[in-house]
Protein backbone atom coordinates (compact mmCIF):
# COMPACT_ATOMS: atom_id res chain seq x y z
CA UNK A 1 0.00 0.00 0.00
CA UNK A 2 1.03 3.14 -1.28
CA UNK A 3 2.16 5.72 2.04
CA UNK A 4 0.28 9.28 1.60
CA UNK A 5 3.01 12.16 1.75
CA UNK A 6 2.49 14.23 4.71
CA UNK A 7 1.81 17.97 3.52
CA UNK A 8 4.91 20.34 4.16
CA UNK A 9 2.83 23.72 4.94
CA UNK A 10 3.92 25.18 1.97
CA UNK A 11 2.25 27.08 -0.41
CA UNK A 12 0.91 24.48 -3.70
CA UNK A 13 0.94 25.08 -7.55
CA UNK A 14 -2.50 24.22 -7.94
CA UNK A 15 -4.59 22.77 -10.99
CA UNK A 16 -6.24 26.49 -11.14
CA UNK A 17 -2.73 28.08 -11.64
CA UNK A 18 -0.87 25.52 -14.06
CA UNK A 19 -4.48 25.82 -16.68
CA UNK A 20 -4.34 29.79 -16.06
CA UNK A 21 -0.97 29.93 -17.35
CA UNK A 22 -1.83 27.37 -20.25
CA UNK A 23 -4.65 29.64 -20.99
CA UNK A 24 -2.00 32.69 -21.17
CA UNK A 25 0.57 30.63 -23.29
CA UNK A 26 -2.61 29.62 -25.68
CA UNK A 27 -3.18 32.89 -26.09
CA UNK A 28 0.18 34.76 -26.77
CA UNK A 29 0.55 31.76 -29.29
CA UNK A 30 -2.02 33.13 -31.73
CA UNK A 31 -0.59 36.71 -30.94
CA UNK A 32 2.70 35.96 -31.56
CA UNK A 33 2.18 34.19 -35.10
CA UNK A 34 0.96 37.24 -36.23
CA UNK A 35 3.99 39.58 -35.36
CA UNK A 36 2.25 41.33 -32.60
CA UNK A 37 2.40 41.10 -28.92
CA UNK A 38 0.82 39.90 -25.66
CA UNK A 39 2.13 41.83 -22.64
CA UNK A 40 0.88 39.95 -19.41
CA UNK A 41 0.26 41.77 -16.46
CA UNK A 42 1.74 40.60 -13.22
CA UNK A 43 -0.42 42.30 -10.78
CA UNK A 44 -4.16 41.42 -11.78
CA UNK A 45 -6.85 43.76 -11.33
CA UNK A 46 -9.30 42.48 -13.63
CA UNK A 47 -7.75 42.03 -16.63
CA UNK A 48 -4.96 39.96 -17.36
CA UNK A 49 -2.59 41.12 -20.40
CA UNK A 50 -2.53 44.11 -23.39
CA UNK A 51 -2.32 43.18 -26.86
CA UNK A 52 0.07 45.52 -28.68
CA UNK A 53 0.24 45.52 -32.39
CA UNK A 54 2.63 46.31 -35.10
CA UNK A 55 1.66 47.65 -38.72
CA UNK A 56 3.34 45.64 -42.30
CA UNK A 57 6.35 47.55 -41.34
CA UNK A 58 6.78 46.04 -37.92
CA UNK A 59 5.44 49.87 -36.79
CA UNK A 60 4.19 49.71 -33.70
CA UNK A 61 -0.05 50.96 -33.65
CA UNK A 62 -1.38 53.35 -31.37
CA UNK A 63 -4.26 51.48 -28.82
CA UNK A 64 -4.23 48.11 -27.54
CA UNK A 65 -7.03 45.68 -26.59
CA UNK A 66 -7.23 44.49 -23.21
CA UNK A 67 -7.88 40.46 -22.23
CA UNK A 68 -9.33 38.72 -19.09
CA UNK A 69 -8.72 34.77 -19.24
CA UNK A 70 -10.72 32.16 -18.10
CA UNK A 71 -9.30 28.64 -17.81
CA UNK A 72 -11.31 25.93 -17.11
CA UNK A 73 -11.40 21.80 -16.95
CA UNK A 74 -15.20 21.77 -16.82
CA UNK A 75 -16.81 24.30 -19.85
CA UNK A 76 -20.35 24.92 -19.35
CA UNK A 77 -21.77 24.56 -23.16
CA UNK A 78 -25.55 26.12 -23.94
CA UNK A 79 -28.15 23.19 -24.22
CA UNK A 80 -28.11 24.06 -27.94
CA UNK A 81 -24.16 23.83 -28.17
CA UNK A 82 -23.49 27.32 -29.49
CA UNK A 83 -22.21 28.84 -26.55
CA UNK A 84 -19.47 28.18 -23.38
CA UNK A 85 -20.93 30.31 -20.75
CA UNK A 86 -18.82 31.87 -18.09
CA UNK A 87 -19.17 33.81 -15.00
CA UNK A 88 -18.00 36.52 -14.49
CA UNK A 89 -17.99 39.59 -11.19
CA UNK A 90 -20.44 42.12 -12.09
CA UNK A 91 -17.33 45.06 -10.22
CA UNK A 92 -15.02 43.61 -12.57
CA UNK A 93 -17.69 43.64 -15.96
CA UNK A 94 -18.75 47.38 -14.81
CA UNK A 95 -15.22 48.25 -15.23
CA UNK A 96 -14.50 46.35 -18.23
CA UNK A 97 -17.41 48.34 -20.11
CA UNK A 98 -15.48 52.17 -18.79
CA UNK A 99 -12.36 50.92 -20.84
CA UNK A 100 -11.86 53.02 -24.33
CA UNK A 101 -10.11 50.42 -26.31
CA UNK A 102 -12.13 46.50 -26.57
CA UNK A 103 -11.78 44.29 -23.84
CA UNK A 104 -11.98 40.74 -24.94
CA UNK A 105 -13.26 38.27 -22.79
CA UNK A 106 -11.39 34.74 -23.62
CA UNK A 107 -12.44 30.63 -22.20
CA UNK A 108 -10.26 28.17 -22.50
CA UNK A 109 -10.74 24.93 -22.35
CA UNK A 110 -7.91 23.22 -20.68
CA UNK A 111 -9.09 19.60 -21.66
CA UNK A 112 -9.34 20.13 -25.44
CA UNK A 113 -6.64 22.86 -25.55
CA UNK A 114 -8.79 25.26 -27.27
CA UNK A 115 -10.28 28.84 -26.70
CA UNK A 116 -13.50 31.15 -27.33
CA UNK A 117 -13.67 34.81 -26.99
CA UNK A 118 -15.83 37.73 -26.40
CA UNK A 119 -15.94 41.04 -27.70
CA UNK A 120 -17.21 42.48 -23.77
CA UNK A 121 -18.40 45.72 -24.80
CA UNK A 122 -20.38 44.71 -27.56
CA UNK A 123 -21.48 42.17 -25.90
CA UNK A 124 -23.03 44.39 -23.37
CA UNK A 125 -25.18 46.51 -25.82
CA UNK A 126 -27.44 43.80 -26.46
CA UNK A 127 -30.95 45.02 -25.14
CA UNK A 128 -31.82 43.87 -21.80
CA UNK A 129 -28.18 43.33 -20.70
CA UNK A 130 -27.72 44.67 -17.08
CA UNK A 131 -25.33 44.11 -14.16
CA UNK A 132 -27.35 46.13 -11.68
CA UNK A 133 -28.57 44.64 -7.92
CA UNK A 134 -26.05 41.16 -9.03
CA UNK A 135 -22.81 39.51 -7.84
CA UNK A 136 -21.86 38.07 -11.01
CA UNK A 137 -23.42 37.75 -14.76
CA UNK A 138 -22.99 34.63 -17.01
CA UNK A 139 -21.75 35.95 -20.18
CA UNK A 140 -22.54 33.57 -22.95
CA UNK A 141 -19.22 33.08 -25.30
CA UNK A 142 -20.30 31.79 -28.84
CA UNK A 143 -18.52 28.68 -29.95
CA UNK A 144 -17.80 30.20 -33.72
CA UNK A 145 -15.67 32.74 -31.87
CA UNK A 146 -12.38 30.21 -31.61
CA UNK A 147 -8.87 31.84 -30.34
CA UNK A 148 -6.84 31.61 -33.72
CA UNK A 149 -4.81 34.16 -35.44
CA UNK A 150 -7.54 35.34 -37.55
CA UNK A 151 -9.38 36.52 -34.10
CA UNK A 152 -6.13 38.43 -33.24
CA UNK A 153 -6.41 40.37 -35.85
CA UNK A 154 -9.97 40.85 -35.61
CA UNK A 155 -9.22 42.01 -32.83
CA UNK A 156 -7.23 45.00 -34.15
CA UNK A 157 -9.79 45.42 -36.65
CA UNK A 158 -11.85 46.02 -33.58
CA UNK A 159 -8.90 48.21 -31.83
CA UNK A 160 -8.80 49.98 -35.29
CA UNK A 161 -12.61 50.96 -35.40
CA UNK A 162 -12.49 52.29 -31.85
CA UNK A 163 -9.28 54.18 -32.34
CA UNK A 164 -11.23 55.82 -35.43
CA UNK A 165 -14.46 56.94 -33.85
CA UNK A 166 -12.23 58.32 -30.77
CA UNK A 167 -10.20 60.56 -33.40
CA UNK A 168 -13.26 61.86 -34.94
CA UNK A 169 -14.71 63.33 -31.75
Amino acid sequence: MARRRQPSGRKRRTREHVIADMSANFVERKVLECGHVLEIRTKDYGLDATLVTFDADGEIENGFCELQFKATDHLKVSADGTTVAQRVSSRDLRSWLFELFPVILVVYDAVEDRAFWLDVQAYARNPGFDTDDVRTVTLRVPFSNAVTVEAVQQWRVLRNRVRRERSSE
